[in-house]
C-alpha cells in the first residue's frame, strides 16, 4: 500500500500520547488510530512536528510509528522522517517501510536559504532514503523559515519521481495552490496529491483551489472529513457553514508555542487520549486558558454537537 499522487481527503496528524509522566501510552496510539479510521479518515500521519518527534530517541520514534502503522490496518500511514542528517532519516524511513508505512515526509532544515540548496538537498533525501519510497515535500516556511516558491517545488518534483505529495503550509499560499495546479493542467508539471496544514485555518478555500484535502492536526478531524468531503461533492455553503462553525476554536489553536497544548486538552475532553500531557520540554494550560476553551467549545456546539461530546 504504497502512497501515490492520487490521495486525497484528509490525513490527520496524529500528536503522539503521552502519559503524566513523560511515557509514550501506547493505549492512547490505539484508542486514537481506531477513532481516525472510524471519522472516515483516508490516511493518517504521524511524527509531524506537532508529534513531539524531536522529544523521542532513535527507537521511541520506531516504536511509535510502527505502533500506529500496525493499528492502522487498511489505513495508509505516513511516517515524518526529518532529521539533521540523512543517516537517521534512513534509519527510521526503512524501519517504518518495513512495517508497512506507505510514505515518508521530509521538511527541508531551517540552514537551506537558496533554490538551489533546497533543490539539492530533496534529491540527497530521496537518494538516502531510496527511490522506491514515496515521500511528501512538507513546505511550513513559517516554522522551518525555508521559503519554496512555486517554481522550486515543480523542479523537486520534475527530479524525483518519488515525490508524489506536497504538505502545503505556507501563509499565505492560496495563489501557491493555484500556480502548481495550473501547471499541471497546461502539462508543464506532473501530477501531485496537495494536503493542506496550518490546522485547517485556509482549508475552506484551499480545496476550492485544487487541494485534495488536509493533512494536519486540528482536535476535531472529523469535522476536516466532513468539511472536505461537502466541498468535494460541491456543497459548497454547507463545507463553509460547518467550518465557519469551528473557525474560533481552530483559531484559538493555532496560537504559536501553545497550540499543541490545546489540542490535546480537546482530544483528552473527547476522550481520545488518556491525558493532555506534554513530554518535557513542555508547557501547559492556565486555569484561564482552560475556561477560554470551555467557552469556545459550547459555541462551537451550538452548530455541531460534537464539542460537547465524548467518543465512545
Amino acid at each position: 500500500m504504497r502512497l501515490d499522487n492520487t490521495a486525497k481527503g484528509v490525513f490527520p496528524i496524529a500528536p503522539t500520547p503521552f502519559t503524566a509522566d513523560g511515557q509514550i501510552d501506547m493505549a492512547s496510539i490505539d484508542r486514537l488510530t481506531d477513532f481516525y479510521l472510524s471519522c472516515g479518515s483516508t490516511g493518517l500521519t504521524v511524527l509531524g512536528v506537532l508529534g513531539e518527534a524531536p522529544k523521542l530517541d532513535n527507537q521511541e520514534a520506531i516504536d511509535v510509528a510502527v505502533r500506529f502503522i500496525k493499528r492502522a490496518r487498511s489505513l495508509p500511514v505516513i511516517v515524518g522522517v526529518s532529521a539533521p542528517g540523512f543517516a537517521a532519516m534512513r534509519t527510521l524511513a526503512k524501519a517504518s517501510m518495513d512495517a508497512g508505512a506507505a510514505g515518508v515526509m521530509i521538511a527541508p532544515p531551517n540552514s537551506l536559504r537558496t533554490d538551489d540548496q533546497i533543490v539539492t538537498y530533496y534529491r540527497q533525501a530521496a537518494e538516502a532514503i531510496g527511490a522506491d519510497v514515496p515521500f511528501v515535500i512538507q513546505d511550513y516556511p513559517l516554522n522551518f523559515t525555508v521559503v519554496m516558491t512555486p517554481g522550486v517545488i515543480r523542479k523537486i518534483v520534475t527530479d524525483n519521481p518519488s515525490c508524489v505529495m506536497l504538505k502545503h503550509e505556507d501563509w499565505p499560499g492560496l495563489e501557491k495552490i493555484s500556480a502548481l495546479r495550473k501547471w499541471e493542467s497546461s502539462g508543464e508539471m506532473r501530477h501531485i496529491s496537495i494536503l493542506c496544514g496550518n490546522g485547517g485555518l485556509f482549508l475552506d478555500f484551499e480545496t476550492e483551489r485544487g487541494a485534495d484535502g488536509a493533512m494536519t492536526g486540528y482536535a476535531f478531524p472529523d469535522m476536516l472529513v466532513d468539511t472536505v468531503r461537502l466541498a468535494q461533492s460541491g456543497e459548497r455553503d454547507a463545507a463553509h457553514d460547518l467550518f465557519d462553525a469551528h473557525l474560533p476554536l481552530l483559531r484559538y489553536e493555532q496560537q504559536p508555542g501553545v497550540g499543541l497544548s490545546v489540542r490535546k486538552y480537546v482530544l483528552a475532553r473527547r476522550g481520545l487520549i488518556s491525558s493532555d500531557a506534554l513530554r518535557a520540554p513542555g508547557g501547559s494550560l492556565s486555569a484561564t486558558a482552560k475556561t477560554e476553551i470551555e467557552y469556545l467549545l459550547a459555541r462551537v456546539a451550538r452548530t455541531d454537537k460534537r464539542a460537547l461530546q465524548r467518543v465512545a
